[in-house]
């Protein structure tokens, strides 16, 4: 057995996140295109294509690092016949309308060279009517020596017409579910899942992975991911609590924590949330407004529910492709946003920016949290950006704010103090995500010595330690400080 349990890579700690949804994100005249798309700036529709691509994103990566990310998670970029491409055709092949093999390539060694990883979605529960095995049966009925892939239960196949007649996943026809209790098709995922590794890609998101409700096809799968490299990084789309995943240290290293999200929005968004449109987010209830005193305790329970080596390794995100924006969440009040960039900047595990955040992009629900990115900058919000930047930068320059403890200190109604601590430095995080300026004293639990000046790292102020506690404290409405 191989000594890749109870740890997950390092450099996951240390990254910032960019999700791209590659139709949406970048357009190169490099790559050859078959027909016409949609106009890059009009409204995103269902079925629709924009043409964004891979080498679009190649194109663009001087604007990522400027911003200051170190990884990329890309929705799938397989062979497929939909804007998404969940519908899997061919798990080898990178869809041509991105650019194919080729620019995938271009943009890995690319992307390495800047020290920028890439994680792939890997969709391994279903795949789709073009996908090969399922295409044959069609065509051959039981005849196809594939006919054990899937769980069929009639025939002719009811593929397009009428209900389905086979599994397939949210009994949508168009996404057969693969049968992952065949020794063949398990083989076939974990070829795949090595085969990618092997090419140089930093890990897999997977979708929807608690559909594939067995343990022992997860672990056989994280055994074949670190084997071929042990620092890949293995990410599971779990919305509710993961203890199941994540206890043993023989499945993933982290998931995309929508709890988190979930927390995040409750607080940051306050009395402002859209709760029609915040309904049946990622399949968890509304989030209703939460004061400091239950944020401090959740984010530090979600922490806690999991091995320290594992609640440091998740992928804190805002918003994604599955649900609405957060700025449209919280009636496009920037300060909101603002404020919630702080603190996932400033908490343990990997903050994740979903394309367009920075520059205030928004969107409702799917479709409409799929738009192009805006490459005009008239259209962007460049204080938000700036202050993304500024936050990424500081992250990046105080390890502490990655990997040292999370210990909150003070939380009252909208106001929220925290100290990170690990051997070397101490840094207080204090953030007012209300409306009003609070004057407040903030005790610091012997961190600092006697007469320590704390200077914000964002910002021009500065404050003094007196008898273990930082006193008086004016902080204006949706401000924050990171004082070191």
């Amino acid at each position: 057995m191989m000594e890749h349990h109870n740890r997950t890579p390092d450099w996951v700690k240390n990254a910032i996140f960019y999700q791209i949804f590659p139709d949406r994100f970048a357009w190169s005249k490099q790559v050859s295109k078959p027909g016409k798309f949609e106009d890059w700036n009009s409204l995103p529709t269902v079925h629709g294509f924009k043409g964004g691509d891979l080498m679009g994103v190649y194109e663009k990566l001087d604007y990522l690092e400027d911003l200051g990310i170190n990884a990329i998670y890309f929705n799938p970029i397989f062979q497929s016949a939909s804007n998404h491409r969940y519908h899997t055709h061919d798990y080898y092949q990178v869809d041509p309308l991105l650019g194919g093999n080729e620019a995938f390539f271009t943009l890995l060694e690319a992307a390495h060279e800047r020290n920028i990883r890439i994680v792939l979605d890997g969709v391994f529960n279903h795949a789709s009517r073009g996908f090969f095995p399922f295409n044959h049966i069609l065509e051959t009925g039981t005849s196809s020596p594939y006919y054990k892939w899937f769980n069929i239960h009639g025939f002719p196949l009811n593929a397009y017409q009428g209900k389905a007649n086979y599994e397939c996943w949210w009994n949508l026809p168009a996404l057969p579910k693969l049968n992952t209790n065949n020794p063949q098709v398990r083989k076939y995922i974990m070829d795949v899942a090595k085969y990618w590794i092997e090419q140089g890609i930093d890990g897999w998101r997977l979708d929807v992975p608690f559909e594939i409700d067995d343990d022992d096809f997860w672990e056989e799968f994280r055994d074949v991911v670190k084997s071929a490299n042990p620092e890949a990084y293995i990410v599971g789309e779990i919305p509710t609590e993961a203890q199941r995943w994540l206890s043993t240290g023989r499945q993933f290293d982290a998931v995309m924590n929508y709890q988190l999200t979930h927390t995040a929005l409750s607080f940051f968004g306050g009395e402002q949330i859209d709760t029609q449109l915040a309904e049946g987010m990622m399949g968890l209830t509304a989030p209703t407004s939460i004061n400091a005193n239950q944020f401090a305790a959740r984010t530090a329970q979600l922490l806690d529910i999991y091995p320290k080596e594992f609640s440091y390794a998740q992928m804190n995100l805002l918003d994604s492709h599955d649900m609405p924006r957060f700025l449209s969440l919280v009636g496009d009040d920037i300060g909101r946003l603002k404020m919630a960039y702080l603190f996932i900047m400033t908490y343990p595990g990997a903050p994740t920016i979903y394309y367009g955040d920075e520059i205030g992009l928004t969107g409702g629900r799917d479709p409409l949290c799929r738009k192009s990115f805006p490459w005009d900058e008239s259209l962007w919000n460049r204080d938000l950006r700036d202050f993304i930047k500024e936050l990424i930068m500081v992250r990046q320059s105080l390890p502490v704010l990655r990997t040292g403890s999370y210990e909150p200190v003070y939380a009252s109604e909208r106001i929220l103090a925290y100290l990170r601590v690990d051997h070397e430095e101490k840094v207080l995080v204090l953030i007012n995500a209300g409306y009003q300026a609070q004057t407040v004293s903030i005790p610091l639990n012997g961190a600092f010595e006697e007469q320590t000046i704390l200077q914000d790292q964002i910002g021009p102020k500065s404050f003094t330690v007196e008898e273990d506690t930082l006193a008086n404290v004016n902080i204006p409405a949706q401000t924050g400080y990171i004082l070191a």
